[in-house]
């Protein structure tokens, strides 16, 4: 039996692997280091805990996603319409139509909804190929999916780590966890045990986890957890529980929907009560059902929301921002709150250094990330030295290239090079002209690199000289001697051993990472390559101290400021430590004070509560301490966007109401489980994707104030026509409401859609997620509005039945009921203003939908095929004349009520008190200042 044959069982028990021994985790798992594991225990253990890969979630059939298109009840509502026209009305083409748009509409919805295992099948792509892998006293490469706990694995720069798993040999051994922990560096490995068992995930240097890169060194690691029982796998599981999150358009149009068929359902009912009573055919009946309930039912409101929101999403793909689920599109519009990642999105990802000190002077360094242009700055007043010995050690004791911008190798020596070029050194020529004849690789035990050079000591003297780079405090430990302001050794003394730890404190507590530079001679007859090195490291003599950040984006501090003037909220979640998430922050101006993910994790769900309007911070988090984040905040009545590029923002991301994953360092996992990607890994670029969707929800609440207008004026002339006995209760047939709602309607309704937002939109607090889109005032105006449409058209047509006949009474009902909408929708652009202002001759777009409208409106009387299809007729002068006249009575009364309205805002902004000074709310503004 092969180990691909065997199936999965349990899966193994938690131990604390990180507090253990090298010893002990081997003993643990019962293999021996140099011979690893035998084949036969290898395929008990497969038997026992299964394939090194994720589970994949069940996966929904076509038919079945397509059925539950069906399951909108204004979906079922025009299917059943629709085969009750073809069969026992008869009315072939009128049923036709109404089955091929419920077609529509349910192909639509198919085409915009993702696939639900798309993230996790990213985690499984992530996977490497072949691991090598001690068994039976041998190195092997095996598949990584074949793994299991107990195999001793070789890990190298450049490897993905393919299991989670305890140290057991480290060599210089780095490896970025960023995408798992959020931590922005990569981490020095060590074998040595950690002591605590809570020790965050990000401070485990003993261990090393699946998915996480190698970016120097090599080692070894007793597998301790593969597939689902790993950390990644963990996420993976998170990941599938995570449910979509409906978005505020999606709940307003279900309300919506549903208020539209209980009111359409009852006026229907109601006219068939009255056509009944008055003795009608059932045949009759049926008819004027049909057509009722056809006119009743917004048939284009899928479409036209979609075709709104697939624009606005073209919108946002030019701003930087791909919105992959179209109804996300809207939810940024009503963000109140955004968690920020901090490396990439705030920041530039781009280790840059910015303060050196050396004895006695500052430097300020200008210009940002791995391009060298920029320039040293010193005090005026101090005389100049020779900076060479300075950089030499940044440029000698580091493997980093920096080459037109781009960087190969480790950030921090990085961001060190580049420091050395802006000062005049050329990195590749110095290395060339003084080769390394040794080298001590860094190790997170002694925290430095030396490396080892032959060159001229300046007094015309050969020597072996050694340069070092590392911790401040380790460098300073093994020195004995200084740099005075002639740069001449002298001897090191307590006071500056004081000066020293200060001025590292100094750069530290603005949130730098902060390296020093030594440096030491040997005499090249007595070096000895092979000897103890790090030994012979002491008796230093001390050069710099280098202040290392992340820089923050230039854009990054106005688009906050924009955010919170719009009334949102900001945070940023970083798994950085807290001295460096305060420093960033306090430059952004990001308020709140600054917790821990410890500190977050030990409060209870209503201590959180009470507190997170006061937290601007959270470091050091974990993938559950974002995704509680994302709960607590929902549960306040926020609408959360959530950013992230790692594994461990993507059980957050879904969890969002709005998941941002980065595109240029997100991983593919955070990309499919987020609902949008920035291109350009920009904070600014969320800011003004908000901005695009608030004036697109404001549009949108146009376009359905119009439709809900129309729908109004529909009920009232059809309950009107059976009240009244006019036209047998038909004033128009079901194919000519069709007509309407996808010409004048759908293309008003696009003009809406893309008219001008308000100035200040950008002002206002983001409006409440349970708020109603037609509050209880705008649906009385709407009565009022739409008995004046539908009133207006039905006399139209009663009118012309008295004076012409049926046909023309109809061709001039639909004609008067589209120009009164094409009115009405003039109207509704601005609650307040009147459409005769100069706005509405700027809207270009809107004016242009408005010309197509009224294009619609002749050719569906005027044309032969119209007349045929519409059983439409021509109308003379004098008729589209009273169409106009009598359509807009809608314009005198929708003004009317404007001035009313104004009238009313002008009077409550007159009462209103003059501003106070809310003291308590400054007291604590200016607390939170100080906690940052």
């Amino acid at each position: 039996m092969t180990i691909s044959e065997v199936a999965p069982a349990a899966a193994p028990t938690a131990t604390a692997f990180h507090t253990l021994t090298v010893e002990d985790a081997l003993r643990a798992e019962g293999v021996e280091q140099q011979s690893g594991l035998s084949s036969a225990e290898v395929a008990s253990r497969f038997a026992r805990f299964g394939p090194n890969q994720f589970k994949e979630p069940p996966k929904e059939s076509g038919l079945q996603a397509f059925l539950r298109q069906y399951q909108d009840p204004m979906q079922i509502v025009l299917l059943v319409a629709g085969v009750l026209t073809l069969y026992p009305v008869k009315q072939y083409a009128t049923g036709v139509l109404l089955v091929a748009l419920t077609l529509f509409n349910a192909m639509l919805g198919l085409r915009q909804e993702g696939k639900a295992a798309a993230a996790i099948a990213a985690l499984q792509s992530m996977m490497i190929l072949k691991s090598r892998v001690r068994r039976d006293g041998m190195l092997v490469q095996v598949p990584a999916q074949e793994l299991v706990p107990g195999d001793v694995v070789l890990i190298e720069a450049g490897d993905l780590v393919p299991a989670d798993g305890r140290l057991t040999k480290a060599a210089t051994l780095d490896v970025a966890e960023s995408a798992l922990t959020g931590e922005s560096l990569p981490v020095g490995k060590t074998v040595e045990p950690v002591d605590n068992v809570a020790t965050d995930l990000g401070d485990r240097v003993d261990m090393v986890y699946m998915n996480t890169n190698v970016t120097r060194g090599s080692g070894e690691f007793v597998v301790t957890a593969t597939g689902m029982a790993t950390e990644v796998g963990h996420i993976s599981g998170m990941l599938a529980e995570a449910s979509e999150a409906v978005t505020p358009l999606t709940k307003q149009l279900k309300t919506l929907t549903n208020q539209i068929l209980v009111i359409g359902g009852a006026a229907v009912g109601l006219s068939v009560v009255l056509n009944l009573a008055r003795g009608d055919s059932r045949h009759e009946v049926f008819i004027a059902a049909i057509a009722f309930a056809v006119s009743a039912i917004p048939t284009g409101l899928p479409a036209v929301v979609t075709t709104i929101l697939s624009m606005g999403t073209t919108v946002l793909a030019k701003a930087n921002a791909i919105v992959k689920r179209l109804k996300s599109t809207e939810t940024l519009g009503c963000t109140s709150a955004i968690n920020s990642d901090k490396t990439g999105t705030l920041t530039l990802n781009q280790m840059t250094a910015v303060e050196m000190a050396i004895p006695g002077r500052r430097y300020t360094i200008s210009g940002s990330g791995y391009a060298t242009d920029g320039k040293l700055k010193r005090v005026a007043g101090q005389a100049e030295v020779d900076l060479e010995l300075f950089f030499l050690p940044m440029v000698l004791a580091a493997d980093a290239v920096v080459n037109e911008g781009n960087l190969v190798g480790d950030p921090t020596e990085g961001a060190l090079v580049v420091l050395a070029e802006k000062g005049g050194i050329d990195t590749l020529a110095t290395r060339e002209r003084y080769p390394r004849v040794a080298e001590l690789p860094f190790d997170a035990a002694y925290k430095f690199m030396a490396t080892f050079h032959r060159m001229d000591d300046g007094a015309g003297h050969s020597v072996v000289r050694c340069f070092v780079k590392g911790a401040p405090d380790q460098l300073l430990a093994r020195s004995a001697s200084i740099v005075d302001a002639d740069v001449h050794p002298v001897a090191l003394n307590d006071d500056f051993r004081d000066r020293y730890m200060a001025e590292n404190q100094r750069l530290g507590e603005q949130g730098l990472r902060v390296m020093a530079t030594a440096y030491k001679d040997f005499d090249t007859s007595r070096f000895d390559a092979s000897a103890d090195l790090l030994g012979q490291v002491d008796g230093l003599t001390l050069l710099s101290l280098v202040g290392i950040e992340d820089p923050p984006r230039p854009q990054a501090k106005d688009a906050i400021a924009r955010a919170k003037q719009a009334g949102i909220q900001v945070r940023m979640i970083t798994g950085d430590h807290a001295v460096t998430a305060k420093a960033i922050a306090r430059k952004l101006g990001i308020e709140g004070r600054v917790i821990s993910g410890a500190e977050f994790g030990a409060m209870t769900d209503d201590e959180l509560v009470e507190a997170i309007d006061g937290v601007g911070v959270i470091a050091r988090v974990t993938p559950e301490h974002k995704v509680r984040l994302v709960d607590l905040l929902k549960r306040k009545g926020h609408v959360v966007a959530m950013t992230g590029d790692g594994v461990n923002d993507a059980p957050a991301l879904k969890r969002a109401d709005i998941g941002i994953a980065m595109g240029i360092t997100g991983t593919e996992v955070s990309k499919e489980a987020a609902a949008m990607i920035l291109t350009d890994d920009d904070f600014a670029t969320i800011v003004r994707a908000v901005e695009l969707g608030r004036g697109l929800y404001e549009n949108l609440k146009n376009y359905v104030v119009f439709q809900m207008g129309s729908l109004i004026g529909f009920i009232a002339m059809f309950l009107g026509a059976s009240i009244l006995n006019i036209a047998s209760g038909v004033p128009i047939v079901p194919l000519q409401t069709l007509y309407f709602n996808f010409t004048t309607n759908v293309s008003q309704a696009i003009g809406l859609g893309f008219g001008k937002p308000a100035d200040d939109i950008m002002q206002r607090k983001p409006r409440r997620i349970d708020g109603k889109i037609l509050p209880r005032d705008v649906l009385l105006w709407l009565v009022v509005a739409g008995a004046v449409i539908g009133g207006t058209s039905l006399g139209v047509v009663a009118w012309a039945i008295d004076a012409h006949n049926l046909a023309v009474a109809r061709t001039m009902g639909l004609a008067t009921f589209s120009f009164s909408t094409l009115f009405f929708s003039f109207t509704v652009r601005d609650r307040l203003r009147t459409m005769f202002c100069r706005d509405t001759l700027e809207d270009s777009k809107f004016l242009l939908a408005s010309v197509i409208s009224l294009a619609f409106i002749v050719g569906g009387t005027e044309l032969r095929l119209g007349n045929r299809i519409l059983q439409t007729v021509d109308l003379d002068f004098n008729e589209w004349v009273t169409c106009v006249v009598v359509g807009a009575a809608i314009l005198v009364v929708s003004e009317l009520y404007k001035v009313m309205l104004r009238t009313h805002a002008r009077a409550s902004r007159a009462m209103e008190p003059a501003p106070t000074i809310d003291l308590v709310a400054a007291a604590a503004r200016r607390g939170d200042e100080r906690d940052l």
